[in-house]
């Protein structure tokens, strides 16, 4: 059931089915829309878009956040952006525009508009993703089935993965050993930064394992605004964006990464202490 289906029960507020603007009393609700994917989370969000999208696929899901907030998840180039979506109980508002019917929200991504974030990236929304997909009922034959005697129990099986949160868009690097600044097109996936000469360019440049960075932060020893830096063993990496708050988002998300690295490995040390213990 919808979040906008829920809040239909507070008389104060109109009922969600009456958004469509229709005259023959259908009950035509938010979870009828194709591309509304109803309380998927941010991770399955992020992996279907990445895995199965393509640039410009969009969906609706529920936020977590708030009842009748919703999340806009959208595919860029090699990263997912999350836009708020709110309704308010007569309305549905996104970015600068307000929509008194469901159906008027709708039309407005049937025109394919584009949209930007405080990363100055465009994206056009051509592709609603759909909450129903095809599969094929084919599955693989155990011809191999044994099991290595390592020891391990099922203690030993903590699930892990390189946590989603990605992001891209274009930062100014200094250099390594001849300290100019340069314009470059960076990447965020799971635990790998990169960054590429342009948009467009296939290859990157270089990729930065977030495993080993230790520190994320504002950085005010450069003559010029809106820098941080990324703090390795071999190098400090310093970068700044166009804005304060684009820094800001980046500073967010990288020390976010960070931590779930940490405490993946923490996990990882406690799970071998606890195996040496039982050894001896």
């Amino acid at each position: 059931m919808g979040r906008a289906e829920l809040l239909g029960g507070n008389m104060s507020i109109q009922d969600p089915s009456e958004l469509w603007g229709r005259s023959d009393g259908g009950a035509d609700l938010l979870q009828d829309l194709g591309w509304y994917h109803g309380n998927l989370t941010r991770h399955a969000a992020e992996a279907l878009l990445l895995s199965n999208g393509r640039d410009g696929s969009y969906l609706l899901r529920d936020s977590n956040e708030q009842t009748g907030l919703y999340s806009l998840s959208v595919r860029g180039k090699d990263s997912v952006k999350h836009f708020h979506v709110e309704y308010t109980g007569y309305s549905f508002k996104f970015g600068f525009n307000e929509y008194s019917t469901l159906k008027d929200f709708v039309k407005h991504f049937a025109n394919q508009p584009l949209i930007g974030s405080e990363t100055g990236t465009l994206i056009v929304l051509k592709h609603p993703y759909p909450r129903k997909v095809e599969e094929p009922s084919i599955y693989e034959s155990v011809r191999v089935h044994t099991a290595m005697q390592t020891g391990r129990t099922e203690n030993d099986l903590v699930p892990t993965a390189p946590s989603l949160g990605t992001k891209e868009g274009y930062l100014t690097k200094q250099g390594g050993l001849v300290k100019t600044w340069k314009t470059r097109w960076f990447t965020l996936q799971r635990n790998e930064l990169k960054y590429f000469k342009d948009q467009m360019s296939p290859e990157p440049i270089r990729i930065l394992d977030l495993t080993e960075c230790s520190a994320v932060q504002f950085d005010y020893s450069q003559e010029r605004v809106n820098c941080f830096c990324l703090v390795f063993p071999f190098r400090t990496f310093y970068l700044c964006a166009k804005t304060g708050v684009e820094a800001d988002e980046w500073i967010k998300i990288l020390r976010w990464k960070l931590s779930k690295i940490r405490k993946q490995l923490d996990q990882g040390e406690d799970t071998v202490r606890t195996r040496s213990f039982i050894f001896k």
